[in-house]
């Protein structure tokens, strides 16, 4: 069961907008900041990285974990969040 932490339900209770990546659930400042020297500075652009596969939480956990090293539970938060992020505002 996932805990929603208050980072959570923040992040799924307005329209992302031009957010951070760091305001999405799991993605901490160190990760914020793999992510983004790769060109994943903004929460949308995470966004469309998980849409493009296909909202596959173990293929986008996967690769958030080999790509950038997130811990296996910022991958399952991150993952989370933006899942209902998704069925809230797609």
């Amino acid at each position: 069961m996932v805990t929603r932490t208050q980072k959570f339900k923040a992040f799924v209770s307005e329209p992302m907008g031009d957010k951070d990546v760091t305001a999405v659930d799991g993605i901490n400042d160190e990760l914020g900041l793999k992510l983004a020297a790769k060109g994943f500075d903004k929460a949308y652009i995470l966004l469309g990285q998980f849409l493009l596969l296909k909202k596959d939480h173990a293929v986008f956990q996967r690769w958030l974990k080999g790509a950038y090293g997130a811990s296996p539970s910022q991958a399952q938060r991150c993952a989370s969040c933006l899942t209902d992020w998704c069925y809230a505002f797609l």
